[in-house]
C-alpha cells in the first residue's frame, strides 16, 4: 500500500523541472506554446486578426509589381561593336542600330514614294554589295530586285497594286541543289508621314545584320535562306503577295520567319506557328536563347481581336507556306505615328530579337523536316512561355488529354475532400454535399456579381464621358475595376455566411468548400472550353492544377481538417499561376492598352478592359478573395474595396485620368483635306464640297472641340450615309470602309491639287439586249480607291478585277484599293452588266474615284497647316489632301 501511495503521490506532484518531466508532456507544451505564439500574432477567437488582411492583399499586389513586370521587361544585355571579337558568331545589337538609323535616314517611305522606290533600293543595294565583299568563299550571296503589280481580296475590298517593289537577298552554300529555302520576312516601306522605326524598321535592321553574321560565319547552311525585305506592307500586305504568288524563288519557299511590329522596342512574341506543324514550335524552342511566345495572343489574333493583319496570313493563305510570325508589342502608343522614332527603342530590344532570329534561321534552314514540311503536318500545338525563361508546348491533343485529367483529378480530389470533411465533423456525406451545391450556387452568383459589377463601372466611366482614364496610368484599372470585381467575388459569400452565422457547422470548412466550388467551376468551364476546341484552356487548367495540388498537400498532411493552417500549402501552391497570370496580363495590358487608342469612335474600350478584367480575376481573385470570410471585420474589409474604387473615379475626374500626353501618348486623328464633287445623270455637278474629313481613332472624340478651329461647325455625315455611295468619302482603305459612320466633316477652304484622279471612257458596247460592257481608264496620284455601284435592278456579271467578289455573290458597292510604285501607266479595267429589264435608258452604275496624296506635306495648303495647328498637342493627326468624284453612267 504504500508503495502504490508513493507512486500516486509522485503522479499527482508537480514537476517543475523541465528535464527530467515526461517527453510527451514536454512535445505537448511545445505545442501549446507554438499554438500560443501563432494565436497571439495571428488569431483572435477563431479567425484572422482584421489588421493581417491588408497585408495579404498586398502582397500579391507586390508579388505582381516586383516579380511578374520585371520578368515581362527584362532584356539581354547588348552586344557592342568594341567587343564583338569576344563573341564571334554572335549577333552585335549595336550594329542593328546603325542599319536602322541609316534606314531612317531616308524619311517615311510611303509606297509610290522617292524615298521607297528609289532610295531604299539603292540602300539595300549598297548592304547587299558590302556583303558579297566581305562573304566566306564556301557561301554565295545573291540579289534580285523585284517589281510586281497584281491583285487578290483583303477582307471587304478588292487590293490591287501595280509596280510594286521587293529586294531580297539569297544567302546558301555554293553549288547547292536544295530546293528548299527558308524565308524571313519584314517589310520597309511605313505608313504615312511615320518613320516607320518600330514598325517595321527595326526588324529590317535585324535581318541585315542576321544575314551579316550567317555570311561571315563558319557555321554550316543546309539549306538557302531568302531574306525578303518587302515594299509594300503598309498598304496593305501587297508586297508579300507579290513575292508569294510571282517571284522564281516563291516555289522553293517551304518555310517562314515573318517579322512585324505593332510598336517600338521591347520583346518580340511568337503570336502565330503552323498552321498544323508542331516540329517548327519544337525548332523553337531548342533554338531561342530568349522564349516569349502565347497560344493565347494566337487565337485572339486569327479571331481578329488585334486591330491589325501581317504578311504571315498572305504566305499561309496565297503560298500555304507554314511558318512563326512574331513581332514587337511594346509601346503601341507610337505605332503608325510621327512618333515612331529609333531615339526611343532601347539597344536591348535589337538583341533580344536578334539573337533569337539568328538561332532560328540556323536551327530551321538546317531542320531534316525542310525537305518536305508537309510529311510532319500533324496538327496545331499549345505553347506559351515561363516569365521568358523557358517555353512549353505540347500538341493540341496532348493538351485535351491533360484538360481532361486535371479537370477530373480536380473533381475527384474536390469530392474526397468533403467525405473528409463529413466524416471529421460527424456528418453524413449528403449533409455536405448539399452545402456544397449550395456553395457552389453561391460562388456562381458571385461570379455574375463581380462581372456585373464591373460593366457597370464600364459603361458607367462612358456615361461620364471619362472612358480611357487608364490609357496613361494604366494603375487605375486595380481601382476602378479589379476592386468592384474583388467587391462582388467576396460580399455574396459574406452575405451568405452572414446569414448562416448560428451554423454549428466550423467557418473553416465552409471557405474551404466555397474555394473548392470555384475550383469545380473552373474545371467545368475547362472542360467546355476543350471541348469547344479553344487551346487557350491551357489558362485554367493551370489555375485548377495548382489548387488541387494545394489540396492533395492539405489532405495527406491532415492540414484540411483545421481552421486555419491549411491556408498555408493553399496560398503557396496559389503563389506560380499567380506570379504567371500576372506576367501575362501585364503582357496583355502592355499590348491592348495602346490598341484601344485605334478602335474607333464606335467601341467602348472600357468594356474591353473590363472584360479581361474579369477573366484575369476569375483565375487569380477566385481562389484569393474569399479567404478574407476567415478575417475579423471581413465585412468592413470587404466594402473598403469599393472605397478604393470610389478614390479611383476621384483620380480619373483629375488630369490624372486625363488620357493623353503629349509624344508618348497621343490620341489619334485621320484628317483629310478634302473635295468632294457628285454628278447628276446629265453629267453636270449636283453637289460640289470642300472642307476637313475627319475620322477619329478612338472613343473620346470631344477631347478636341474646346482645340479645333472650327469645331462649332463639326457635322456628323449620317445623311450622306443613308444617300450617298459609302457616304460619299474619300475612303482609304478597308478599315476606313468600316468606321466610316463614325466620320465628322467640318466646312473649309478648297484643297490643292496638280491634277485629280480621272476615270475616262474608252468604249461602250451592248453585248446583247441584257448585257453591255463598258471600259475605262484611271488615272491619278498612286494612291486610290474605285466604288462601284450597279443601280436599280442591274447586277455586276463580269469585270477585268480580281473575279472572287463576284464569285462569291458580294453586297455592292464594291471596293478596290489601287496604289501603284514605280510603274504610273494609268489603269485600265472593264465592266460587264446585266439588266434583265432590257431596259438602258436610265443611267446603270455609279462609279466614286478618291485620290489620296498622302507622302507630300508641300501639297498642304496653308489653311489646312493652320488647322492641323489648331489640334492640342496630345494629338498626332495623321493629313494628307483627298478627292472624291462620282459620276453616272
Amino acid at each position: 500500500m504504500s508503495s502504490k501511495g508513493e507512486i500516486r503521490r509522485r503522479l499527482m506532484t508537480p514537476n517543475t523541472n523541465t528535464h527530467t518531466s515526461d517527453p510527451l508532456l514536454q512535445q505537448r507544451g511545445a505545442e501549446l506554446r507554438t499554438r500560443s505564439i501563432w494565436q497571439r500574432v495571428f488569431v483572435e477567437h477563431g479567425k484572422l486578426k482584421w489588421y493581417w488582411a491588408p497585408v495579404f492583399l498586398a502582397s500579391w499586389v507586390l508579388l505582381y509589381f516586383f516579380v511578374s513586370i520585371p520578368a515581362y521587361h527584362r532584356l539581354p544585355k547588348p552586344i557592342n561593336i568594341a567587343d564583338e571579337f569576344r563573341y564571334p558568331d554572335r549577333f552585335v545589337a549595336e550594329r542593328a542600330e546603325q542599319n536602322l538609323a541609316q534606314l531612317i535616314a531616308l524619311g517615311p517611305r510611303v509606297v509610290g514614294s522617292e524615298a521607297n522606290e528609289q532610295n531604299a533600293i539603292k540602300y539595300f543595294q549598297r548592304k547587299l554589295k558590302d556583303l558579297q565583299a566581305g562573304a566566306n568563299p564556301a557561301l554565295e550571296i545573291e540579289g534580285d530586285v523585284q517589281l510586281a503589280s497584281g491583285s487578290y481580296c483583303h477582307w471587304d475590298m478588292v487590293n490591287m497594286y501595280q509596280g510594286i517593289q521587293n529586294f531580297l537577298i539569297k544567302i546558301g552554300p555554293k553549288d547547292t541543289n536544295s530546293t528548299s529555302y527558308l524565308l524571313v520576312n519584314s517589310h520597309f516601306d511605313s505608313v504615312p508621314h511615320g518613320k516607320g522605326a518600330g514598325d517595321d524598321g527595326t526588324m529590317v535592321a535585324i535581318m541585315l545584320e542576321t544575314v551579316r553574321v550567317l555570311s561571315k560565319s563558319d557555321k554550316p547552311l543546309r539549306n538557302p535562306v531568302v531574306f525578303l525585305f518587302n515594299g509594300a506592307e503598309e498598304n496593305p500586305l501587297q508586297a508579300s503577295h507579290a513575292f508569294i504568288t510571282q517571284h522564281k524563288w516563291a516555289k522553293y519557299i517551304k518555310a517562314l520567319i515573318n517579322l512585324d511590329s505593332a510598336g517600338s522596342g521591347g520583346r518580340e512574341i511568337l503570336f502565330q506557328s503552323g498552321p498544323n506543324h508542331p516540329w517548327l514550335m519544337k525548332h523553337y524552342r531548342r533554338a531561342v536563347m530568349h522564349p516569349y511566345a502565347s497560344t493565347v495572343a494566337e487565337e485572339m489574333f486569327q479571331r481578329h481581336f488585334i486591330p491589325s493583319d501581317t504578311d504571315f496570313r498572305i504566305f499561309r493563305d496565297h503560298g500555304r507556306v507554314p511558318g512563326l510570325d512574331m513581332a514587337h508589342q511594346y509601346n503601341g502608343y507610337v505605332y503608325h505615328t510621327r512618333f515612331d522614332v529609333p531615339e526611343i527603342i532601347p539597344r536591348g530590344t535589337f538583341q533580344h530579337t536578334g539573337d533569337n532570329v539568328l538561332a532560328l534561321v540556323r536551327e530551321i534552314a538546317n531542320a531534316p523536316e525542310l525537305e518536305d514540311p508537309s510529311r510532319y503536318s500533324e496538327g496545331h500545338t499549345v505553347f506559351f512561355d515561363v516569365l521568358g525563361r523557358s517555353l512549353v508546348f505540347y500538341s493540341e491533343t496532348e493538351g485535351i488529354i491533360v484538360n481532361i485529367f486535371v479537370s477530373l483529378v480536380a473533381i475527384g480530389t474536390c469530392t474526397y475532400s468533403f467525405k473528409q470533411m463529413a466524416h471529421s465533423t460527424g456528418t453524413k456525406f449528403g449533409n455536405v454535399a448539399n452545402r456544397a451545391l449550395t456553395l457552389f450556387g453561391v460562388q456562381v452568383l458571385a461570379v455574375i456579381t463581380a462581372t456585373a459589377l464591373c460593366f457597370f463601372m464600364a459603361f458607367f466611366m462612358d456615361v461620364l464621358h471619362m472612358p480611357m482614364s487608364w490609357f496613361t496610368n494604366s494603375w487605375l484599372i486595380m481601382g476602378l475595376y479589379f476592386c468592384p470585381l474583388f467587391f462582388g467575388f467576396a460580399i455574396v459569400p459574406a452575405i451568405y455566411f452572414h446569414l448562416q452565422r448560428r451554423d454549428r457547422f466550423p467557418l473553416g470548412y465552409r471557405v474551404q468548400i466555397l474555394l473548392h466550388c470555384h475550383c469545380l467551376f473552373l474545371a467545368f468551364v475547362t472542360l467546355i472550353a476543350t471541348i469547344a476546341g479553344i487551346r487557350s484552356a491551357f489558362m485554367l487548367m493551370i489555375a485548377v492544377l495548382f489548387y488541387t495540388l494545394g489540396l492533395i498537400v492539405n489532405l495527406s498532411t491532415k492540414l484540411h481538417n483545421k481552421s486555419l493552417p491549411w491556408l498555408i500549402p493553399h496560398i503557396i501552391c496559389n503563389i506560380p499561376p499567380f506570379i504567371f497570370y500576372g506576367y501575362l496580363s501585364h503582357g496583355f495590358f502592355v499590348a491592348f492598352i495602346p490598341m484601344t487608342g485605334r478602335f474607333g469612335a464606335s467601341v467602348n474600350p472600357d468594356l474591353i478592359i473590363c472584360a479581361f478584367t474579369v477573366g484575369v480575376g476569375i483565375l487569380t481573385g477566385g481562389f484569393m478573395i474569399p479567404v478574407l470570410n476567415l478575417f475579423h471585420k471581413s465585412k468592413t474589409i470587404i466594402c473598403s474595396l469599393l472605397a478604393f474604387t470610389a478614390l479611383f473615379l476621384i483620380f480619373a475626374a483629375t488630369p490624372i485620368g486625363f488620357p493623353y500626353r503629349p509624344e508618348t501618348n497621343i490620341q489619334r486623328f485621320s484628317v483629310l483635306h478634302t473635295r468632294r464633287v457628285f454628278h447628276d445623270e446629265t453629267n453636270n455637278v449636283r453637289r460640289l464640297e470642300t472642307g476637313y474629313f475627319i475620322l477619329p481613332q478612338d472613343r473620346r472624340t470631344y477631347s478636341v472641340k474646346n482645340h479645333l478651329l472650327n469645331m462649332s461647325l463639326a457635322q456628323n455625315l449620317n445623311k450622306d450615309c443613308e444617300t450617298e455611295m459609302l457616304c460619299g468619302l474619300p475612303l482609304y482603305n478597308h478599315r476606313w470602309h468600316k468606321a466610316r459612320a463614325s466620320s465628322l466633316w467640318i466646312p473649309g477652304p478648297d484643297p490643292k491639287f496638280d491634277r485629280v484622279p480621272e476615270v475616262k471612257l474608252l468604249s461602250k458596247n451592248q453585248l446583247s439586249k441584257t448585257s453591255i460592257r463598258y471600259e475605262l481608264e484611271l488615272s491619278g496620284p498612286d494612291h486610290m480607291g474605285l466604288y462601284i455601284n450597279p443601280l436599280k435592278d442591274r447586277k455586276m456579271s463580269s469585270w477585268s478585277f480580281h473575279y472572287s467578289p463576284l464569285r462569291l455573290g458580294w453586297k455592292p458597292p464594291y471596293f478596290i484599293y489601287f496604289s501603284y510604285g514605280k510603274d504610273s501607266s494609268p489603269l485600265k479595267f472593264t465592266l460587264e452588266l446585266e439588266n434583265p429589264s432590257e431596259d438602258w435608258s436610265s443611267p446603270i452604275f455609279e462609279i466614286g474615284i478618291a485620290g489620296h496624296w498622302n507622302h507630300d506635306e508641300s501639297a498642304h495648303t496653308a489653311e489646312f497647316k493652320k488647322f492641323l495647328q489648331s489640334f492640342p498637342k496630345y494629338v498626332d493627326a495623321i493629313a494628307w489632301p483627298a478627292y472624291y468624284e462620282t459620276r453616272l453612267f
